[in-house]
């Protein structure tokens, strides 16, 4: 399972991979992607930047012209946090698809090769039918015994995962048509100059 400091720096160096950002902006957007269940503070963000920093994987810019009172510093990655999110993006061990780290992977699959997107997702798909058959078991062995409220809960565990399960599958085979479609399209002899 991926660090909580693992999973910020990489999507920190996605963030910045678009474009330089000042911490604000970066807590602002970081809070966006990650959702309100994991909401991140400037005590986790900072200590990251600083890290991050000393790694060579983003540098601070001051911008140039008029400023306020207060000194906005701008991040922006350098290119060996460009390499590092490349590497990161690359990975498609069960890192890349367990909960901690899928949806920020996701966020960025614009930036991955279509093998690797297919190899993340067919790997989260197969980890959720793995938790899935778990969950229904369980289901089935406690219905019996748990009160309404806790059945009602586990039914709705099931519905979660049976949702994400058959959205993979959608984004699975969307990915494989593209991929036919790409190799079924001859391609186009240059003409010859005379």
């Amino acid at each position: 399972m991926a660090r909580r400091g693992d999973t910020i720096e990489l999507a920190v160096l996605g963030l910045l991979h678009e474009g330089p950002m000042h911490g604000y902006e970066l807590r602002k957007r970081l809070n966006l992607m990650l959702g309100w269940g994991r909401l991140l503070s400037y005590g986790s963000l900072y200590p990251a930047l600083k890290k991050m920093l000393r790694g060579n994987l983003i540098e601070e810019v001051v911008p140039s012209g008029p400023q306020s009172r207060r000194q906005r510093i701008v991040y922006e990655v350098t290119p060996q946090g460009t390499e590092e999110f490349s590497r990161l993006m690359s990975e498609v061990g069960p890192a890349a698809w367990e909960d901690d780290n899928f949806d920020i992977r996701f966020r960025f699959f614009s930036s991955t090769d279509m093998e690797i997107r297919l190899r993340v997702l067919e790997g989260r798909r197969s980890r959720l039918q793995e938790r899935l058959e778990r969950v229904q078991r369980d289901l089935a062995m406690t219905q019996k015994e748990a009160d309404r409220y806790a059945s009602e809960l586990q039914r709705h565990g099931v519905e979660s995962v049976e949702r994400e399960v058959r959205w993979l599958s959608d984004l699975i085979n969307a990915e494989r048509g593209a991929q036919s479609r790409a190799e079924a399209t001859p391609e186009t002899p240059t003409p010859s100059a005379s």
